[in-house]
């Protein structure tokens, strides 16, 4: 039996209702460039989210078909598609090598707004990871040689150990991208943008590809 003390009560007629009165009127989502839109949110993420409004979900499946969920940070978007980073020898890595499509999930709490995004997943340029491998600083860096990212860790010592090897090894000199680590693009084939409205009302737009172009469509909540 789930302790109640522990899940928040659905809201009450009255709580839709002072949401109702108190919020401006919003008008229905535009149907324009799905990649303007997502741009404009994340803006407003900025302003309001106390911690990441670049954080996003990253599912992908594994051998057996099973779902696997992570948390990233989104490092770039544009036409092409949305960018993060990660050790390709790490669950998600394989994953994605060996299934090269995945699903997108953001999440601003403090805007009730979420976009999810379904689509093809491609490697980044080798000079699009050495331009962002180079921006980052030195300690992530070297954790990026040090850690065998979703491998078994002895101790917490042993990574401690392989950090300080690392930073041995590369002295004051400038470090390389590892090999194993780069970007991958999510290429969206899918995106819905969902916003929270009153009783449960909520809005919900879609962009599905077609060829170089988008259709919409709206679902109900």
């Amino acid at each position: 039996m789930t302790d109640e003390a522990l899940i928040p009560a659905s809201p009450s007629d009255d709580d839709y209702v002072r949401q109702v009165t108190q919020a401006e009127p919003l008008p229905l989502l535009p149907e324009h460039d799905p990649f303007a839109l997502f741009a404009e949110w994340l803006a407003e993420a900025g302003k309001k989210e106390p911690n990441d409004p670049n954080a996003v979900t990253v599912s992908t499946v594994d051998a057996e078909g099973m779902p696997d969920s992570r948390m990233v940070l989104l490092k770039d978007f544009d036409a092409r598609g949305f960018v993060f980073y990660t050790n390709t020898e790490s669950a998600k890595g394989v994953e994605l090598n060996a299934h090269p499509k995945a699903a997108l999930l953001f999440h601003w709490k403090s805007l009730r707004r979420q976009v999810r995004i379904r689509g093809l997943v491609e490697s980044v340029s080798e000079a699009e990871a050495d331009a962002y491998f180079a921006s980052r600083a030195r300690h992530s860096q070297l954790g990026a040689w040090a850690s065998d990212q979703s491998r078994p860790l002895p101790d917490r010592l042993a990574l401690e150990r392989r950090v300080a090897e690392m930073g041995l090894r590369f002295g004051l000199g400038k470090v390389p991208r590892p090999p194993h680590w780069s970007g991958y693009r999510v290429v969206p084939q899918v995106m819905e943008f969902w916003r929270d409205r009153p009783f449960r009302l909520h809005e919900r737009l879609v962009y599905d590809r077609v060829g170089d172009a988008w259709t919409t469509r709206r679902l109900f909540p």
